[in-house]
């Protein structure tokens, strides 16, 4: 897509819809990743009506087309510009919490990278629920159902002819073969699909894939699953509406209350409500329905309508650093989603699973301290950084409530390196991306290294903790198991609550091995499978 055609873009009809009914059969809550494809799935059925309520605008702007623009969005009015409470393990840092606030959430502003998760993570899910279905053979069987991949085929894990058009970047920088075979000298295997066997044993690196079209076209799930369904008479598409309350009969949900553009809403379901808000939005509605722990809703005087401990809790976040970075000695303008390489690997060889992901950034990348401290170049084809990140990180939060006030946010605590074994793991990582960014083979893009250097033991914990953040993957609030901290069944039924369900990250028991997009669509999916069958309905795909 162009510029010109860019700057052209107006926002989409959906901004349009002011036809409100008084009930719906299904309410879902938050268009996001997991959200719009509920909506979708439950409005294939042309005999019931289904309402999709959005706290942002219109995901038909520029920032959010172009997928090598996704840093652009942070911060900006697409964004819920949520940030951690200072703690210790990050030198009393607030790293900012980025969550997408507009269709599409987090598919519509993040970096597009698509990453399936490890079979052991699903296995572990299922083991949770208690409910084969979450398993890795069930996954695999939605993934090659929902994709139209255009990788090295492998019919065993990959699908063709699906909705989401899902390819390895196309022409990326030069750069992304030195970091390749910077990888394979120290023993981490070039494989040709990051998602595929590697994503069954110790992993690999390679070129990450992505929901790309057109060169830097994103494929966000509103564009894939919402869009072509906007003129559907049984789907209402809510933008700019944010939920103020979850309502509640007794022990069941009837319905949402939510504002928008300054006029207040009440609105019935006469099925089902589905929260897909996201793992701060969703816990926060809960505990604001009376829906948590105990002492916590009593502290802010919330009547506790069912005592769950664990809403809020088990708050998990891939960590990624700000760090290890690299001057281009010629600059080079990202391409495609401006993040092509990644690696899987274990920072200890006795792992079942690897804990590592590093990722690259094709800019300048450094946190609010290591920006100052570091001469940062400046511009966009400047440098080049490999980010590390933990994929498996042993570090627990928690999101507790600010106020009764729905439009007042959470306080989060992140908790972010709050264990000596993320500690250890990042300090390796660290190394194995210096490893790969100073070997010969990335000589030929490599200018001279901006930071860290070769810090060793307080000096280089103290580096991690100043560049530490997130992923942007928060998940796990609400996680879906059998033990006294679950929040959800393997139906993802809320506990002791009827007519209520949860379809986001949040569900996640442990978060995933890899970028959280992917896994929360199955989420969706899933979600919509068992409501389909719970209530009889008969999708007609499109």
């Amino acid at each position: 897509m162009t510029t010109a055609s860019l700057s052209a873009l107006r926002p989409d009809r959906e901004l349009l819809e002011e036809t409100i009914r008084p009930a719906y059969d299904f309410i879902v809550c938050g268009a996001g990743s997991a959200g719009c494809v509920v909506a979708r799935r439950l409005a294939e059925d042309p005999n019931v009506n289904v309402l999709l309520i959005e706290a942002g605008g219109s995901d038909r702007v520029p920032a959010v087309i172009d997928s090598t623009l996704w840093m652009s969005n942070i911060g900006s009015e697409r964004d819920w510009c949520f940030s951690a409470e200072p703690s210790p393990t990050v030198n009393g840092r607030t790293p900012p919490l980025p969550m997408g606030k507009v269709l599409g959430g987090g598919s519509s502003i993040n970096g597009s990278v698509w990453a399936r998760g490890h079979k052991n993570d699903f296995d572990f899910w299922a083991e949770e629920a208690g409910d084969p279905a979450w398993n890795y053979e069930s996954v695999l069987g939605i993934y090659r159902r929902i994709e139209d991949w255009k990788g090295p085929a492998d019919p065993k894990r990959r699908g063709k002819g699906g909705l989401l058009s899902i390819l390895q970047p196309e022409n990326p920088v030069p750069l992304v073969g030195g970091l390749i075979k910077g990888a394979e000298a120290i023993g981490i295997p070039y494989v040709d699909d990051i998602n595929g066997a590697a994503m069954e044993g110790d992993g690999g690196c390679g070129l990450a894939n992505v929901p790309v079209q057109d060169g830097n076209q994103r494929v966000s799930m509103a564009a894939t699953y919402i869009h072509p369904f906007l003129g559907r008479p049984n789907l209402h598409v809510l933008l700019c509406s944010q939920i103020t309350r979850i309502v509640l009969e007794g022990k069941r949900a009837t319905g949402v209350e939510f504002v928008r553009l300054g006029k207040r809403y009440a609105v019935s379901a006469d099925k089902e409500v589905v929260l897909s808000m996201g793992a701060i939005n969703t816990p926060k509605m809960l505990m604001l329905a009376g829906i948590g722990d105990e002492s916590e809703l009593k502290g802010h005087s919330i009547e506790v309508v069912q005592h769950l401990p664990g809403v809020g809790r088990n708050f998990q976040d891939h960590i990624l650093m700000a760090g290890c970075c690299w001057e281009y000695i010629t600059p080079e303008p990202p391409r495609n989603n401006a993040a092509e390489f990644v690696f899987y690997a274990k920072s200890d060889s006795s792992l079942k699973t690897p804990d590592l992901m590093p990722v690259l950034e094709e800019t300048p990348f450094g946190s609010e301290v290591t920006s100052k401290q570091f001469d940062l170049p400046v511009g966009a084809a400047s440098a080049w950084t490999l980010a590390p990140g933990l994929a498996r990180p042993d570090s627990r939060g928690e999101v507790r409530l600010a106020s009764t006030d729905p439009f007042a946010k959470p306080r989060i605590f992140a908790n972010f390196l709050s264990t000596d074994s993320d500690m250890k793991a990042m300090v390796r990582c660290v190394e194995m991306c210096r490893e790969i960014g100073n070997s010969a083979f990335c000589a030929p893009y490599r200018k001279r290294e901006v930071m860290p250097g070769n810090l060793k033991g307080v000096d280089m914990e103290n580096f991690i903790r100043n560049a530490a953040g997130t992923y942007f993957h928060e998940s796990c609030t609400a996680k879906m198991g059998r033990d006294a901290m679950s929040v959800v069944d393997g139906s993802l039924k809320v506990y002791g609550i009827d007519g209520l369900r949860i379809a986001d990250a949040s569900i996640m028991p442990a978060i995933s091995t890899g970028n959280t997009m992917a896994p929360t669509v199955v989420i969706g999916e899933r979600a919509a499978e068992i409501i389909q069958a719970a209530h009889g309905l008969s999708p007609v795909a499109a």
